[in-house]
């Protein structure tokens, strides 16, 4: 029996972001010759279980993100001093600055996604993108195998450090039930993200003011002043529905599967969860146009880098050209994006 550690997650059940969900159904969709001990922010739980997916949860006392990240991931890798696993699969970079101590008491196989190339994040204070950076590298140096989730990284790890990676996307077809829920299409393109500079929204909201064409955004708009400025502005708009978050799957499937088409602006963080789930549900895909988002799509969905070129994309979406856009968003959600295929992956690299 082989026995994995998961570092740099808020914890089981997936309640946050992509490496939860991930981790979810790496659990969920487990061999039986693998068993998985995961850490867990008890400051993000108010029931704290003992397993879940079979995976036995350990809760530390620190929040997993923001600054006291870099503690609660070096407090769960001294941790697994005292486990012993045969695999350390951190997620993420922030407590890799401790992994040179990590590796002369452990002989745990380390493994590590080091996520979207956190450092080149707008968000970030210049001394934050330092430290990121200085992580990253010492991730990329003392890690047995380094997980990319998009080729772009995969290059950029290859070109900045000559390092050999592994390609292992996330999966989407989570976000489709089992049994057929028929929704009615509705004349409204969808759109979902933090509500951050880097994601484009306000690139994505200006462009629809320029329209007719009716959009949904659901986002955490009140959690920075960003985003109540673009919520104050744009809420005067007729054809603009801003959204608060939703957390409820059923109302996102709801969302997506009535829209008639998505815009993605992330322009950072590899693959993002939230496209793979959108190619899923079979329709047209509008993306900001960088490396990621062609490479995720295999350069088969429409792309954008200004209001104005937006515009020109949303004139043409009774063209032939956006049927053929949301078949190919399907083939290859299918071919690529299956969770399954991901834990395999993940599986093979143990």
């Amino acid at each position: 029996m082989k026995k994995v550690a998961v570092v740099g997650i808020v914890g089981l059940p997936a309640c946050y972001g992509g490496f939860e969900t991930l981790v979810e159904n790496l659990t969920g969709n487990v061999s039986d010759d693998i068993t998985y001990s995961v850490f867990c922010s008890s400051k993000s739980y108010d029931i704290r279980k003992a397993e879940h997916n079979g995976a036995k949860l350990d809760y530390l006392p620190l929040s997993a993100n923001g600054i006291q990240s870099i503690p609660y991931d070096i407090f769960s890798l001294i941790k697994c001093w005292g486990l012993k696993p045969d695999v350390t699969l951190i997620l993420g970079v922030s407590g890799c600055i401790f992994l040179p101590v990590f590796r002369l008491f452990s002989k745990s196989k380390i493994i590590t996604n080091i996520d979207g190339l956190e450092w080149k994040r707008e968000k970030w204070h210049p001394l934050a993108k330092k430290f990121l950076k200085l992580s990253e590298k010492i991730a990329v140096k003392y890690s047995n195998v380094i997980i990319c989730d998009n080729q772009a990284i995969g290059d950029y790890v290859t070109s900045e450090y000559d390092t050999i990676n592994t390609i292992i996307a996330y999966g989407g077809d989570h976000v489709i039930p089992k049994s057929n829920v028929f929704v009615d299409r509705e004349d409204f393109y969808f759109s979902v993200c933090r509500i951050e500079p880097e994601n484009n929204v306000e690139m994505i909201l200006k462009a629809f003011s320029k329209t007719d064409k009716n959009l949904k955004f659901v986002g955490n708009w009140d959690a920075s002043d960003f985003g109540a400025k673009l919520k104050l502005k744009y809420s005067n708009y007729s054809n603009i529905d801003i959204i608060d978050p939703i957390y409820d799957l059923e109302e996102l499937y709801k969302l997506r599967k009535a829209c008639k088409g998505y815009l993605h602006g992330h322009s950072a963080g590899g693959t993002n969860p939230s496209l793979v789930e959108a190619m899923h549900f079979g329709m047209p895909i509008l993306a900001f146009n960088c490396s990621f988002n062609r490479y995720s799509t295999e350069d088969k969905a429409m792309y954008f880098s200004s209001a104005d070129s937006l515009v020109s994309l949303l004139d043409k979406d009774h063209s032939s050209a956006f049927i053929v856009n949301a078949a190919n968003m399907l083939e290859v959600a299918q071919r690529k994006y299956t969770w399954q295929r991901i834990t395999n992956a993940y599986e093979l690299t143990y």
